[in-house]
């Protein structure tokens, strides 16, 4: 139970870290490059275990085609990417819920260890910082919150149907989720930073 509980406010660490440093204008900057790092070691954690383990490349091919789509979306219409953009970072967000809920039936199995839930946790943290940045400056703090709370939500009905939840057959989900990773990961480095355009005087919360 107390695993549970760490790894439900893991999240919520993320999104206080995100406003308490946001509200300072000298490290408004390190809140980007925060994210800029965390992406990439979030796809990693989802993509690599699979790519090593079952020894398909499926997953990276798929990371591949996600920022390839929308940087030739990109290249047709900037109005088709903007709106695109949009839905890319909803799909992402429900890419985090899914595996939130199959950590969550992993979570409280026997062989899960200390190790183990540590590193959901740091990861949970970066979640809930990277949530807040892609929801709070386009959905408002509203958004944000539906968003960090279906990540702690889908947790707890993954950790309450235990293994049961964790499917038989990985290979679509993994693709999936490879997909929507490698889009999220353009929406962020490209148009995600023109959400986060830190002038002079400007402290966006």
């Amino acid at each position: 139970m107390f695993q549970l509980i760490t790894v439900l406010v893991a999240p919520a660490f993320g999104v206080v870290l995100y406003v308490t440093l946001h509200r300072r204008p000298g490290t408004i900057r390190l809140i980007d490059t925060i994210v800029f790092i965390a992406l990439p070691l979030l796809i990693a954690w989802q993509v690599l275990p699979h790519v090593w383990l079952e020894r398909q490349i499926g997953p990276l091919i798929a990371v591949g085609a996600g920022i390839g789509l929308l940087y030739l979306l990109e290249k047709l219409s900037a109005t088709l990417a903007r709106h695109t953009d949009n839905t890319t970072i909803v799909l992402g967000v429900l890419s985090l819920v899914l595996h939130a809920l199959l950590e969550g039936g992993a979570l409280l199995v026997g062989t899960s260890s200390a190790p183990f839930t540590s590193a959901i946790v740091l990861h949970r943290i970066a979640v809930g910082l990277l949530i807040w940045w892609l929801l709070e400056p386009r959905h408002g703090v509203r958004g944000a919150l539906t968003g960090v709370a279906a990540i702690m939500v889908a947790t707890v009905i993954g950790a309450v149907a235990g293994t049961e939840i964790l499917p038989d057959e990985h290979s679509v989900l993994e693709i999936y989720q490879a997909f929507v990773s490698g889009s999220l990961l353009h929406v962020v480095l490209h148009q995600g930073r023109r959400d986060h355009q830190h002038g002079p005087g400007h402290a966006h919360v």
